[in-house]
């Protein structure tokens, strides 16, 4: 076996590794990010039936009742916009 096709083996070697590497990463990857857009939309939802319920107790309660709740919330930025 001469000297240059034993070097030209070991890098086709080492290509095809990285190669399996590379596919190994982006499928966890992917998998990952589908994990996490799952988890966003769960979030979302919840978020928008928190909203509706919000929204819901709000138009129920007694202006008295909405004064007692505000006072006893702490100080701190306003919420923001949906």
């Amino acid at each position: 076996m001469r000297a240059g096709s034993g070097v030209t083996a070991i890098d086709n070697k080492i290509e095809r590794a990285m190669d399996l590497v590379k596919s190994h990463l982006l499928l966890a990857v992917r998998e990952e990010v589908e994990a996490l857009r799952e988890q966003i939309r769960e979030l979302s939802e919840r978020r928008a039936a928190l909203e509706r319920e919000n929204l819901l107790l709000r138009a129920l309660a007694t202006p008295q009742q909405l004064a007692r709740l505000l006072s006893l919330q702490p100080p701190g930025p306003p919420p923001g916009p949906p």
